[in-house]
């Protein structure tokens, strides 16, 4: 009999709690993951009156001793900051609350203390609140990559909470998980060429993933609470199905390496969200399918479908087109190699509305 030496290492939340007021109940999460009795939170400047400080008092109130960093976007130097408190105060864990560059800075100082993190999302943006990855520009070379990190112990995430967040956020969080239907097609792509690992159970979640959010269009529109837990949901699986790929390929192909191209050229970039979805149109185009869909669908939600929408110029689309194969070469994506020429990039653009 063959012996299978293949070897498969899946990190998952152990705890997920969505729903109205489940902050309260992060206490009883702690404790019934046995992480210890020293944190540090992580917040910003806003995050912190929106939730920050609920949770430190929760904690407090549960014989943690408790401290909380404030810190203004990320950066190298901001996961240092966290770090070294973390290991002044001997922390025994981390939260994270607040929106997706919070997380992430979180996540990545708690990966390099090797301590538990816990993600506390107050806006439902970005499937980095469930997922092994982290997103951070890289000082050489400017542009955003993709660093391994370890999953979420658990994800608290409250809907009366996140439902009182501008909706601008959540409709971004629909763009960065309809994005999956562009990453699964890049992923199946270069396994064929390139033959990069695949999973088709991670691409089979994430397509699924996307379908929710496909599906529930005029629901989540209205704003309420119940669109906010159908999106929190989605975003949650899109995290599963990356730490079951172990890597971010089923939800991030050729149309995120447009939004980070967008992010590198523009001084004052829309949402990563935003990006992601009208790259996702364009892309869509690019193989050949239904591109009208995913304008309409995104049009449903209130999400961008054009550079105007986005607040950016025609130019700088197409600038990215011809700049994002640059980015995170080890990514095969249908934008190849070579990437597009401007004349294609201005076709392409054209033709999906995205620029008049």
């Amino acid at each position: 009999m063959e012996t299978v030496e293949k070897v498969k290492w899946m990190q998952l939340p152990r705890d997920v709690l969505i729903g109205h007021d489940v902050l309260r109940e992060i206490g009883t999460i702690c404790k019934h993951l046995v992480v210890g009795k020293r944190a540090v939170i992580v917040t910003g400047i806003h995050t912190r009156k929106i939730a920050g400080e609920a949770v430190r008092e929760i904690l407090a109130d549960a014989g943690y001793e408790v401290n909380l960093i404030e810190v203004v976007g990320i950066s190298g130097e901001n996961v240092e900051s966290v770090k070294k408190l973390a290991a002044e105060d001997k922390a025994e864990f981390m939260l994270g609350v607040g929106g997706g560059r919070i997380i992430d800075t979180g996540k990545i100082a708690a990966f390099g203390r090797r301590i538990p993190f816990i993600s506390v999302p107050t806006i439902a943006s970005h499937d980095g609140i469930a997922s092994p990855r982290a997103s951070i520009k890289d000082e050489d070379q400017g542009s955003p990559v993709s660093i391994q990190t370890h999953a979420p112990l658990a994800v608290v995430a409250d809907t009366k909470i996140i439902s009182s967040a501008p909706y601008r956020f959540t409709a971004a969080g629909c763009g960065d998980i309809i994005a999956n239907y562009t990453a699964v097609k890049d992923w199946q792509l270069a396994h064929r060429l390139r033959n990069a690992e695949f999973s088709g159970y991670a691409a089979a979640l994430s397509e699924m993933t996307a379908n929710m959010i496909m599906e529930n269009a005029m629901e989540i529109r209205k704003r309420d609470e119940q669109s906010a837990w159908t999106v929190v949901k989605a975003l949650v699986s899109s995290g599963v199905a990356i730490s079951i790929a172990g890597s971010s390929a089923p939800a991030s192909g050729s149309e995120h390496k447009f939004s980070h191209a967008l992010d590198m050229l523009v001084e004052r970039p829309a949402l990563h969200g935003e990006q992601c979805g009208v790259g996702t149109i364009m892309m869509t185009h690019l193989y050949g399918e239904n591109w009208q869909s995913i304008r309409d669908v995104l049009k449903e939600i209130g999400a961008p479908t054009t550079a105007k929408e986005l607040g950016i110029k025609d130019e700088q689309v197409i600038e990215a087109l011809t700049y994002a194969h640059k980015i995170n070469l080890q990514r095969y994506t249908i934008l190849g190699d070579s990437g597009l020429t401007y004349e294609a990039a201005e076709r392409l653009a054209t033709v999906t509305n995205v620029i008049e």
